[in-house]
């Protein structure tokens, strides 16, 4: 194994970008934070405004941190090409590249580390037709091996949904396998569900890590999770029309159909449904097999046989995706689903960054 290297700052590129699930995912390395509840980390601090009497008014805005020490990540590219994606993005950091990558030179790119992606999956999802290389979204991944041949980065970290795996029989992955080994990278790879890193959601995907043959190997998988909750469906049906319970949300889609579309549909139950706001020891139900509240004259008793049913607001979903509140603000409710749908759980990206960065 190669020897570590002090200090360095690992400088990366974010292809397929989104709305900065990546780039949010490696800062909060860099800044030693698993959650963010603020945005704008990359940015320098707005100088303090003075008040008509000449004194400086009291700064509100979130607090601006710093690297707490190097080594750390740090962002010379971005490419995204969807108009809603690239508002957000450049909202929370600057302008991205929004030309399609197809038609970006190489030599357009900088020099750097690490080349992340979340190259688009519709064509190897079980929702999808699975069309795969045969789908001219799925041919976007020979972008990145092109990329990837002229750039030559010491790293790459790739993200896409858990059916690649199975699609064609394995053929399709082993095709992505094949050209990376081609390019002269060595990889490792390994299927992680959000749900183990911090966030209720159920979303599976795999996370390919690839090293250039020659330099030092990271040892970044296997990565075990610690959350143990799993998704309880409680009314079957086609997708977007199934019910859950609200302890675990199902996979946050970029597009989907029926009255959950890109959510989901969850049951809040209600002890008194002609008084929901009105709570017993805090509570307003009980769980199956506890003990009934005290009868009073008042209160309805019974077995809970009803829910309300509602979808996910666009701010949990920003939640579940690990990005501060108001992340996805300025753009359509619709849009902002969809996005927070095709983005990357930063969560992850955070557990990956610091085996990565330990490596280095």
């Amino acid at each position: 194994m190669g020897k570590k290297m002090a200090g360095k700052t690992i400088t990366f590129c974010e292809l397929f970008a989104g709305i900065g699930g990546f780039r949010l995912g490696l800062e909060k390395v860099n800044y030693g934070l698993e959650n963010i509840e603020y945005a704008h980390l990359s940015k320098e601090p707005e100088p303090k405004k003075r008040t008509q009497r000449g004194k400086r008014a009291v700064d509100k805005r979130p607090v601006q941190l710093r690297h707490r020490n190097k080594p750390s990540f740090r962002c010379v590219y971005a490419n995204e090409f969807n108009k809603y994606a690239t508002q957000i993005y450049e909202r929370n950091y600057e302008k991205p590249d929004t030309r399609d990558i197809r038609e970006v030179p190489a030599t357009d790119i900088p020099d750097h580390d690490l080349l992340t992606a979340g190259f688009p999956c519709q064509s190897f999802s079980i929702a999808g037709k699975r069309g795969g290389f045969n789908d001219t979204r799925g041919t976007l991944f020979f972008e990145i091996a092109r990329i990837l041949q002229q750039k030559q980065p010491r790293l790459l970290l790739l993200e896409n949904v858990k059916g690649l795996l199975s699609h064609d029989k394995g053929k399709t992955f082993g095709t992505i396998l094949n050209t990376l080994d081609e390019l002269g990278y060595d990889c490792q790879w390994q299927v992680l569900n959000s749900k183990d890193f911090g966030v209720p959601q159920n979303r599976e995907r795999v996370f390919i890590v690839g090293h250039l043959r020659g330099t030092s190997r990271p040892e970044v998988f296997p990565i075990v999770g610690t959350n143990e909750k799993a998704l309880e469906q409680l009314v079957g049906g086609s997708q977007g029309m199934r019910v859950y319970s609200d302890k675990v949300s199902t996979t946050i889609a970029g597009l989907a159909g029926g009255w959950g579309a890109k959510t989901g549909l969850y049951a809040i139950p209600v002890l008194t449904p002609d008084r929901p706001i009105k709570r017993q020891n805090g509570r307003r139900f009980k769980e199956d097999g506890e003990p009934s509240f005290t009868l009073t004259g008042q209160d309805k008793h019974g077995v809970f046989d009803g829910a309300k049913i509602r979808r996910l607001a666009p701010t949990e979903c920003e939640r579940l995706q690990g990005f501060p509140d108001g992340w996805t603000e300025g753009i359509s409710d619709t849009q902002r689903y969809k996005c927070l749908g095709n983005a990357v759980t930063t969560n992850v990206i955070t557990a990956i960054g610091k085996r990565l960065l330990s490596f280095s």
